[in-house]
């Protein structure tokens, strides 16, 4: 059989793999994929890149009126691609016709990490072992059928590294594609950005000049392009001080932007936060890349550092940890870290195959540790699309119980984003300022009720232990941990916080 075939079984298999976990993601899950397809959903349509809800008040400056511009915060390529989706699968329901598009994308990922290992020099065999590794994901098994930006972004993260290296020898057409790669992840997750700066090396060497420039012409085209589209829609709230000053996580969902100066105040306890941050997502990093590989990863960069890819992948490995880690401290907690590490997952993984392959000595060796090293691979794969479950459709059920009592009309609760896609109306976040922040959002939004789940800001836990609501609010509706606040038909609704 030639590597080809071999390649091609390999995938077929690993596909029939992602199929199966699609019966388990069989709904967005968290907020991020719920934001993806709620806008999909409307750019398929024909509605643009628009949203008819609030997730966070950074798409909704002065209580704006709803539709209002989305993709304020987050990146638009994962939307883009799940609107394709719909738009060319009109006979399956819309998350089913996203998530093929997501799955087909996922199908690519074992040929992504056989092409990366050869690129480093790895024989057909331990480059089908690293395609096995990569298509089956660990941890990241259930984001290769999510609706998010993770097949995606290990694509273009792997392309990104394959070209370079073609780039460092002097191949323009390389350099372009390197560009457009780092182009294409920027509009994934916005730390994609940062890829660009391995062209500056590059620009330095008479060799690969030209390539470089040529990378940072196609990288700077796509990201000041969606930068002017940002600057065209008007002043947001800050989105430095959203992600740089938060003390705590939930203010990221205030209307009143976090402040220097209360960031400031809480110096001690912040920077301790960013100190156990870097504990944290180097525990993820170590989880992500299954820790097994690790050590033949860190073998193989240091054997082969002169090479430019391999550079390349450890200086923005560490130079993205340390982004995230310490600016972007509670984002990175929180998900976005781990989010992260997909670009960089199969580029990776063929890194530690080979490591761990130049480690043993005999051919006997190699072979039994491959088969250990997809069993465990494999395991650790189905483990995490049970977690996923576990952890995304009992809360998904338990609001779809909830729905039916829920009044007509828009309403507010903690996660818009997902409430929108359950409902199938609009729902604004509640402000995590506090119950007049709500009121406001409730008169301006002529919302019908505010939904307080078990998970809510602390703001509100005094009205949802105690139930002393506003007088315009009629008796909590109790459904489960779920305590529903109707507006009283005909009351009038006072505003204390301005716009």
């Amino acid at each position: 059989m030639s590597d080809a075939a071999r390649l091609a079984a390999v995938s077929a298999a690993l596909l029939l793999f992602r199929l199966g976990s699609a019966a388990m993601v069989f709904q967005p899950g968290y907020t991020d994929a719920y934001y993806y397809h709620d806008v999909a959903q409307r750019l398929a349509s024909g509605k643009g890149l628009t949203a008819d809800f609030v997730w966070n008040f950074i798409e909704a400056p002065g209580f704006a009126a709803l539709p209002v511009a989305s993709h304020r915060f987050w990146m638009p390529l994962s939307s883009l691609l799940q609107a394709a989706g719909i738009a060319a699968l009109p006979f399956l329901d819309a998350f089913r016709a996203a998530q093929a598009v997501e799955i087909l994308l996922a199908a690519l990922i074992p040929a992504a990490g056989y092409v990366a290992a050869r690129s480093l020099g790895a024989n057909a065999a331990t480059a089908l072992v690293a395609a096995a590794l990569a298509g089956l994901g660990g941890a990241f098994a259930p984001g290769w059928v999510s609706l998010d930006s993770f097949a995606p972004a290990a694509l273009l993260g792997t392309a990104f590294f394959v070209l370079y290296a073609r780039a460092a020898r002097g191949d323009v057409r390389s350099g372009a594609g390197a560009g457009l790669a780092v182009g294409l992840l920027f509009l994934a997750r916005a730390e994609g950005a940062l890829f660009g700066l391995a062209f500056v090396p590059l620009v330095i060497g008479r060799r690969s000049r030209a390539a470089a420039l040529a990378g940072a012409g196609a990288a700077l085209a796509i990201g000041i392009a969606w930068l002017v589209r940002g600057a065209s829609l008007g002043a947001a709230p800050d989105l430095v001080g959203r992600s740089a000053f938060l003390v705590r996580y939930e203010d990221f969902f205030a209307i009143a932007s976090p402040a220097p100066a209360a960031f400031a105040a809480a110096l001690p306890d912040a920077l301790a936060t960013k100190l156990a941050a870097l504990a944290t997502d180097l525990g993820t990093f170590l989880f992500a890349f299954g820790l097994l590989l690790v050590p033949g990863m860190a073998r193989a960069a240091i054997v082969r550092r002169d090479r430019p890819d391999v550079g390349a992948f450890a200086a923005l490995a560490l130079g993205v940890y340390l982004a995230e880690s310490a600016i972007f401290t509670l984002h990175a907690t929180h998900g976005s870290y781990f989010h992260s590490l997909a670009a960089f997952f199969p580029f990776g993984v063929a890194l530690g195959v080979i490591g761990t392959s130049d480690w043993l000595a005999t051919i006997e060796r190699r072979r039994l540790a491959a088969v250990a090293g997809v069993v465990a691979f494999a395991v650790v794969s189905a483990f995490a699309v049970i977690q996923w479950d576990a952890a995304f459709n009992p809360p998904y059920r338990e609001r779809l119980a909830v729905l039916g009592r829920i009044p007509p009309g828009p309403f507010l609760a903690i996660d818009a984003a997902a409430w929108r896609w359950i409902a199938d109306r609009p729902v604004i976040v509640t402000p995590a300022d506090g119950i007049d922040a709500a009121v406001c959002a409730v008169a301006l939004y002529k919302a019908s009720a505010i939904v307080l789940e078990r998970a809510h800001f602390s703001a509100y836990a005094e009205l949802y232990d105690h139930g002393e609501a506003p007088p315009f609010f009629g008796d909590p509706i109790v459904a489960g941990d779920t305590k529903i606040y109707p507006v009283r038909p005909g009351g009038e609704i006072g505003c204390s916080v301005g716009p």
